[in-house]
């Protein structure tokens, strides 16, 4: 009786659906979120009578066979890359990139991470930093004497110091960019890990061809659509109850084979 434990297979993968829907909901407010979609294939199949073989000795083939499917497995949980909604926050240090690219982000030990969550701020020693306190690359200081701080479309960071009209630049914010963006690895924390998966990073200028511009003021917000979320939702619900369903009425015909032996 294969059925119950292909229906088991079945549970895990609605019970995996919906553990990515939630997560998807969950961070429905979190800054430049990507939501991750699942995806499933068929199991191994066991053949009770192979296709094409030969059904008699005069050479007739068998057309269809018979194959038995053994179920479902989870194959990946994509990370989709497109662009959420820009939001506007009037922080001189909140930015958004409009279109492709990374920021980079050097943790503490020493490896680089890659985020697309601008709401960036200032450290004690006045570099740029994210909201954990880790330095954004390539390290660009802001003096204590500035008044403001504009940042440009091709990410060129200008201050404005006290008793001065015209702006100093002060550094110059780049870009990381991947063949595979659904590689990276998530850390947590809105950062990203290279892997073998993402490829090597390609670092640009903001603007430049294939990458992003930056928008000063702004931040991006999460791609996650709730009312798409709330229909899988249902969707994957109903078919961890159809599968349910496939149990319960395996055990009933088991009972039922139960009986006659004892009869």
């Amino acid at each position: 009786m294969r059925a119950m434990n292909i229906a088991a297979t079945g549970m895990q993968a609605q019970q995996t659906n919906v553990e990515v829907i939630s997560n998807n909901i969950a961070n429905m407010n979190t800054t430049a979120f990507n939501r991750r979609l699942p995806e499933f294939t068929d199991l191994l199949y066991q053949n009770m009578q192979r296709v094409g073989t030969f059904s008699s000795d005069n050479n007739t083939i068998v057309p269809s066979g018979i194959q038995m499917g053994l179920g479902v497995k989870t194959t990946s949980v994509y990370r989709v890359t497109e662009q959420g909604s820009l939001m506007q926050s009037n922080n001189s240090l909140d930015l958004a990139i409009q279109g492709k690219g990374y920021f980079q982000v050097l943790l503490p030990s020493g490896i680089t991470s890659y985020t697309r969550d601008g709401s960036f701020q200032l450290s004690p020693q006045g570099q740029i930093v994210t909201a954990e306190g880790y330095t954004v690359l390539p390290g660009i200081t802001v003096p204590n004497n500035a008044v403001g701080v504009t940042i440009n479309n091709s990410g060129q960071v200008s201050i404005t110091l006290d008793g001065q009209t015209t702006p100093t630049v002060a550094g110059q914010l780049t870009l990381a960019n991947f063949p595979n963006e659904a590689g990276l690895e998530a850390e947590g924390n809105n950062l990203f890990l290279q892997t073998a998966s993402s490829g090597n990073p390609i670092v640009a200028v903001p603007a430049s061809p294939g990458f992003g511009s930056i928008m000063q003021g702004y931040l991006e917000q999460s791609n996650v659509n709730v009312v798409s979320e709330i229909t899988n939702l249902i969707s994957a619900q109903r078919a961890y109850e159809m599968n349910s369903k496939v149990i319960q009425t395996t055990d009933s015909m088991l009972q039922t084979t139960s009986q006659l032996k004892g009869s």
